[in-house]
This record gives structure tokens, C-alpha cells and sequence, in this order.
């Protein structure tokens, strides 16, 4: 059986219809047999997301409401606004920080590889991590470094329940 095209989300809905407080992944392609994945992702009035490196995957994002910025691992800084199509090729180092309005993007990448253990030394043999949009902080954005936190270390808020 060949799979046939369709909608699976309406942006504007999405967003309308999540709490102005609300914030993280606000949608994500779930769909069994794909090859892709992808994110819908709001990040409030100066709200970031911390240096962080994909090791396996290049992400494609595109800014489809408010405006921010990117910083490199170089410390180089690009500055974000709707319609902007972002590449952050694989090992790149980044971090997120939302404009005065907020940020609202997606994200978009093949499907991530299965899980695996990095071996002494570093190299990876293949896998990554899973998405680690539970590990910011709902409050201030930050990224955890902890794979199970409680209280973010930055502004003390506490993290969802899992």
C-alpha cells in the first residue's frame, strides 16, 4: 500500500489554539513509516535555548513568527525573523534566544538514528540522543544538562513531571 499525501497540521490553528505561556514543541510529526521528523517550536519573549551540538543530523529551521537569534559555536551571531530558513549542519555548536516577541520556528531533519553508547574516546558509531526539549526550562529556557532534572539551575523553576 502507497501512502498518500495529506495535511497533518495547520500552523495558525496550533498556535491559536496553544496558551500564550505555552512553550517548546508545540507539534511534532509522529507519523509511522517516515523518514523525517519535524517540529513546531515557541519560544517566549527572551526565552533561549542553550549551546547545544546535533553530532548525527543537519536541521533545517525556518522562522515562521517573531524574531531572535543564533549564535555559533565560533560565537558568531546571526539574527532571526519570520521566513528566515536557517542550516545548522551536523556537529555545529548553537544556541537559541528569542526577540522581544518571542520566537516561533520549525524544525525539520531526518529521522534520527537509533540510540547509542558513545564509546571511550568520543567517536560516535552512529545514533543520537533523543530531542532534549524536555530538558529546558518551561520558565527561562534554559537547557538542562541534567537527563532527568527537577529544578532548572538558572531561575529555580520546576520542571513538568514526566
Amino acid at each position: 500500500m502507497n501512502a498518500a499525501p495529506r495535511v497533518l497540521a495547520r500552523i495558525a490553528g496550533l498556535l491559536a489554539a496553544a496558551a500564550p505561556e505555552e512553550r517548546g514543541a508545540l507539534w511534532q510529526l509522529a507519523e509511522p513509516g517516515r523518514e523525517l521528523d519535524a517540529n513546531l517550536v515557541r519560544l517566549p519573549p527572551g526565552a533561549d535555548v542553550g549551546e547545544h551540538q546535533e553530532d548525527v543530523l543537519d536541521v533545517l529551521l525556518v522562522v515562521l513568527a517573531g524574531a531572535g537569534s543564533v549564535r555559533a559555536g565560533d560565537g558568531q551571531v546571526l539574527d532571526l525573523a519570520a521566513g528566515a530558513v536557517l542550516w545548522l549542519p551536523r556537529t555545529s555548536r548553537r544556541a537559541l534566544t528569542a526577540g522581544p516577541d518571542g520566537l516561533t520556528y520549525l524544525t525539520v531533519h531526518r529521522r534520527r538514528p537509533g540510540l547509542a553508547i558513545k564509546p571511550p574516546g568520543g567517536a560516535y558509531e552512529g545514533g543520537e540522543g533523543p530531542c532534549m526539549l524536555d530538558r529546558v526550562c518551561p520558565e527561562c529556557g534554559r537547557l538542562s544538562q541534567d537527563p532527568a532534572p527537577v529544578f532548572c539551575s538558572r531561575c529555580g523553576e520546576r520542571f513538568p513531571e514526566r
